[in-house]
């Protein structure tokens, strides 16, 4: 089973509108995912082409994550960073947006980013572990090979800690590999 999995929530809809369930322990459990999330956490994003990220938790405050976008659209990234992985620093993408409802799994072990596609974005995700900032790190956003789609001459808008992040040619991961490589959404 892929340990990045791209989550499609069914949409119940009528006259009014539409209802739909974003988590229900028992089939993420049922999907191979038993994380028990401890924290919620909303951020709006309000230029175009701001991203934030690549992100993780070390452990012992590692994190796995469930995310989803409530308002515009954006790209979000995950790349594996387990030392032994077959599959480390590659990475998966999805566009999550408010209109196809769609989240995105992401495990420790796996760098997480997203890049906003439009103005005003508000993002959410649920954290398996609380924030730590002892063990807060990151990587450089264009060191893994990620194929961003920004318009031409267009650079991110970043966080002055982004910029800084160390690259993953230079990074030396505490996270071991699970025996899951990572493979293409689907």
């Amino acid at each position: 089973m892929n340990p990045v999995q791209l989550i499609e929530p069914r949409r119940f809809g009528d006259a009014r509108g539409w209802f739909t369930e974003t988590y229900n322990e028992a089939a993420f459990h049922a999907r191979g995912i038993p994380s028990r999330f401890v924290q919620d956490n909303h951020s709006l994003s309000v230029s175009a082409f701001t991203l934030r990220g690549l992100h993780f938790q070390s452990p012992p405050d590692a994190q796995d994550k469930l995310v989803r976008c409530i308002r515009g659209r954006i790209y979000d990234v995950a790349v594996d960073v387990r030392r032994g992985s077959p599959s480390y620093g590659q990475w998966v993408a999805a566009e999550l947006s408010a209109e196809n409802g769609h989240q995105l799994f992401i495990p420790v072990g796996f760098a997480h980013a997203f890049l906003t596609l439009e103005p005003n974005c508000e993002v959410v995700y649920k954290c398996s572990a609380l924030y730590a900032p002892a063990s807060d790190g990151g990587i450089r956003w264009d060191s893994a090979g990620i194929d961003w789609p920004l318009p031409a001459g267009t650079a991110p808008e970043l966080s002055d800690k982004d910029k800084v992040l160390p690259s993953l040619d230079d990074f030396e991961s505490p996270f071991a590999y699970d025996g899951r490589p990572l493979l293409p959404l689907s």
